[in-house]
């Protein structure tokens, strides 16, 4: 049997007549009555009778009725959840997200849910190296990472740049709303980042662009932990602004290093070339080019 007889027999036991199912459901009543014989040939029973005008279920037809009823709302739900998934409308976006987070997503998430309410979410945050790992491996379709980066195995999309600040406990000494690598190079810095990866790299190359040598002290990738001890008076730091807009609040001194040393992180949106992405991440993607 097939979900085709299925339907068949459904209309047969509710029309009660040959004839009014075969009007219903389109068709001419021999073949019809064909089908329902093959049916009960197969199955080896016999699933109605006649009875007056009227046609009635043995036992075996309402066994067959209840279960027809189930499995064809069951493919209906499927065909509908399917196309949904096809259209983006159903589904889940994997999406990772570096370990600075980005301080615009919370408001692109509820954009995107206003649209397609539909949407589940699996989030993972991380490195923005070990996110494009997530993305080689497929755990996750999409990462917002921190470049630079060897990025040859995906596309990307450039979201903006991200300037840096010094931070001071708010007893430090007070600087202009900017300052300069010379003006910070002899203070204690606690790197935000471990070494090799992105931000710590960015920093040490501003540092080498202008033959200034930092006085590193450490590095902490335990953000929350970081923001306590400059608020304490333990280090200074040098942190992207997104940082500073996801820890408001601390008790910090925050000025921006120098226009001129272009010291930015570039933040992108990453994903794997030649693949074939789901429709809710290529509805993603389109929202973020559209902002």
């Amino acid at each position: 049997m097939d979900i085709r007889q299925l339907r068949y027999f459904i209309a047969i036991v509710e029309e009660r007549k040959i004839s009014a199912a075969a009007k219903r459901l389109h068709m001419s009543q021999p073949p019809l009555s064909q089908q329902l014989k093959a049916m009960e040939e197969e199955l080896g029973a016999t699933l109605v009778e006649r009875s007056g005008k009227f046609l009635e279920m043995t036992e075996a037809g309402k066994a067959l009725y209840t279960n027809a009823l189930q499995i064809t709302q069951w493919m209906e739900e499927t065909e509908t959840e399917v196309k949904e998934v096809g259209k983006g409308v159903n589904g889940k976006l994997t999406i990772g997200v570096n370990t600075f987070s980005v301080s615009e997503l919370p408001h692109t998430l509820e954009q995107f849910q206003k649209e397609f309410p539909k949407i589940t979410y699996k989030i993972q945050q991380n490195e923005s190296s070990h996110l494009c790992q997530l993305v080689r491996d497929r755990i996750v379709e999409l990462a917002i990472i921190r470049m630079p980066l060897d990025l040859d195995d995906f596309s990307v999309l450039h979201l903006y740049n991200d300037p840096f600040y010094f931070i001071t406990s708010e007893e430090q000494t007070s600087f202009d709303k900017e300052v300069s690598l010379a003006e910070i190079q002899h203070y204690p810095l606690l790197f935000p980042s471990t070494e090799g990866l992105g931000v710590h790299y960015l920093i040490l190359e501003a540092f080498s662009r202008f033959k200034l040598h930092p006085n590193k002290i450490g590095e902490c990738s335990d953000i929350s932990l970081l923001m306590d001890l400059v608020a304490s008076g333990f280090a200074a730091s040098i942190v992207p602004e997104t940082l500073l807009k996801r820890y408001r609040g601390y008790p910090v001194n925050a000025y921006r290093i120098s226009s001129a040393i272009e010291l930015n992180g570039p933040v992108g949106l990453i994903w794997l070339k030649d693949h074939s992405l789901s429709k809710s991440a290529q509805n993603f993607i389109e929202l973020l080019q559209k902002g």
